[in-house]
């Protein structure tokens, strides 16, 4: 996994999260967790986000985003006791729709946080 500058700051405000926490608490809890690790360390963000999805150059429908980082990042977050391949597509499919270069899924639910950085197709050619 190559992580840039701004995915390692991320994942260090969600690793200080889990280490505080731990897993088994719902995905809204660390969520606001994060929100708040995040400000600290001075990054700019949106939470729950509306976001327009679009098939084919028409808006079909629209989704909320957990996190945009500085307008540069899709952050997905759950607390599930394992990802599975559907929850990497779901992100994936996020960070394409939202025409966002990269994206973060973050599991907070396993005994060590996971994470995954996903590129978006159209950005790496």
């Amino acid at each position: 996994m190559i992580k840039d500058e701004l995915t390692y700051k991320i994942i260090g405000c969600a690793m200080k999260v889990h280490n505080t926490l731990g897993n088994g608490f719902q995905e809204v809890i660390y969520q606001r967790c994060l929100a708040i690790e995040l400000k600290k360390s001075r990054l700019q963000f949106v939470r729950e986000k509306e976001q327009p999805i679009f098939y084919d150059g028409i808006e079909v429908g629209s989704r909320r985003a957990d996190f945009i980082v500085e307008n540069k990042v899709v952050v997905e977050l759950k607390a599930l006791i394992n990802l599975e391949p559907v929850h990497l597509a779901q992100a994936k499919n996020y960070v394409v729709a939202y025409d966002f270069p990269k994206g973060l899924l973050i599991n907070f639910g396993a005994t060590s946080l996971q994470q995954n950085l996903i590129f978006n197709p159209k950005y790496n050619s």
